[in-house]
C-alpha cells in the first residue's frame, strides 16, 4: 500500500493561513512578505527553540504551493527552500541561531545552484555564480565550494552583484566572487539543490494550478454564440488536459516533498521532469482559451507562466531533469 499523502489538520491549516493571508495582501510583495513572516508562516521549518514550527519540507511546499496560486512576487522560494531547510539540516547550532530567527521577521536568505566555485583552506573563495535568487536582498548566499557549502556575506568584500533579466521580472543576479571570506555550512557535505529542486516543483505545482483555476473561470462567464465557452466540446477537452497536466503535478510535487521529508530523493526528479516537460504546454493552452486577453502582457495568467519558465531554467529544462532521474550526474540545475 502506498503512502497517504491526504493533509492532516495542522497542514490543512496551514493551507487556510496562507490564503487568507494571500487573500488580504497578494496585491503587494512587500506588506505580503511582512504578513507571511507575522503570521508565522516564514517560520514552519525553523527550529522550535528558534522560535519556529519546527515542521519540514512538506509544509515548506504547501506554503509554497499556495504562493504559487498567486504567483505571489517574494523571495518564498530562495529563502525557504535554498535557505532555511538546508541550514536546518546541515547548519550548526550557532549557525542556525544567527541565520534562522531573523528570517521569521523577514531576513532573506538564498543560494546559488550552480558549478562549485574554488575555495582554499581556509576558506576564500573564487569564482562565479549564475542566476542567484535575490541576492541583493539576501543576509547570507549559500554557495556550493569544496564539495559543500560556504556562507558568504554579500556585503563583504570582493563579492560583486550583476544583475541579470528574468522572465518574472525578479531579483537575480551573477555573483563574482574574488577572494572572498567565507565559512563553511556545519562540519559535513552539505548539498542545498535537492530542496531547491522540492521547493521549484511545489511553486510551480501552485503556479499552474492558478492558471488552471484562472481559465477555467473564464471559459465559464465568457459567451459565445449565446453560450458558455465551457460548453464547447473542443473546450472541454482542452480544459481537461490541463487539469490532468495540474493534477499529476500536485501528486509529483506532494510526493517530492514527503519523501524528501523522510530523508530519501525519490520522486524528485519525477516532479522536476513533469514541470519542465509539461507545465509550460499546459499553461499555453490556458492562455489559448483566454483568446485576445492571454495575449495581453499585463493579463494576471502572464505572471504564472513567467514564474513557471523561471522554474525551469533553474532546474535545467526537462533533458537535464530527465538526465539526473536517469542516473546522471553529469549536468547540474542551473
Amino acid at each position: 500500500m502506498g503512502p497517504d499523502f491526504a493533509l492532516d489538520d495542522a497542514q490543512e491549516a496551514i493551507v487556510r493561513l496562507a490564503g487568507e493571508v494571500l487573500g488580504d495582501h497578494a496585491g503587494s510583495p512587500d506588506r505580503l512578505w511582512k504578513a507571511l513572516g507575522q503570521s508565522g508562516l516564514l517560520g514552519l521549518a525553523v527550529p522550535v527553540e528558534l522560535g519556529g514550527s519546527g515542521l519540514g519540507a512538506l509544509a515548506t511546499g504547501l506554503l509554497l504551493t499556495e504562493l504559487g496560486r498567486h504567483a505571489a512576487r517574494v523571495p518564498a522560494w530562495s529563502t525557504l527552500s535554498l535557505g532555511v531547510l538546508p541550514v536546518v539540516r546541515w547548519g550548526t547550532p550557532d549557525q542556525q541561531r544567527d541565520l534562522l530567527p531573523g528570517v521569521l521577521e523577514g531576513r532573506v536568505l538564498t543560494a546559488a545552484l550552480g558549478e562549485p566555485v574554488t575555495a582554499t583552506a581556509d576558506w576564500r573563495l573564487t569564482g562565479t555564480c549564475r542566476a542567484v535568487p535575490d541576492a541583493d536582498r539576501a543576509y547570507r548566499i549559500l554557495v556550493p565550494a569544496a564539495q559543500t557549502i560556504a556562507l558568504v556575506d554579500p556585503t563583504a568584500p570582493g563579492v560583486t552583484r550583476h544583475r541579470i533579466p528574468t522572465s518574472a521580472g525578479g531579483d537575480e543576479f551573477a555573483l563574482r566572487l574574488d577572494d572572498v571570506p567565507a565559512e563553511p555550512l556545519g562540519d559535513q557535505r552539505a548539498d542545498p539543490l535537492r530542496y531547491g529542486v522540492a521547493g521549484a516543483c511545489a511553486l510551480g505545482d501552485g503556479a499552474l494550478a492558478g492558471a488552471l483555476a484562472m481559465t477555467a473561470d473564464h471559459v465559464r462567464q465568457r459567451h459565445q454564440f449565446g453560450r458558455p465557452l465551457a460548453t464547447f466540446q473542443a473546450v472541454a477537452q482542452q480544459i481537461a488536459d490541463v487539469y490532468i497536466a495540474s493534477r499529476t503535478m500536485h501528486l509529483a510535487a506532494l510526493a517530492a516533498s514527503w519523501n524528501l521529508e523522510k530523508g530519501a530523493d525519490t520522486d524528485l526528479w519525477t516532479a522536476a521532469y513533469w514541470l519542465c516537460s509539461e507545465a509550460l504546454p499546459a499553461l499555453r493552452i490556458c492562455h489559448h482559451l483566454h483568446g485576445g486577453l492571454g495575449l495581453a502582457a499585463d493579463h494576471p495568467l502572464h505572471r504564472h507562466t513567467e514564474l513557471v519558465r523561471d522554474l525551469v531554467r533553474h532546474l535545467g529544462g526537462a533533458e537535464n531533469c530527465l538526465d539526473r532521474l536517469g542516473g546522471r550526474d553529469d549536468d547540474r540545475a542551473q
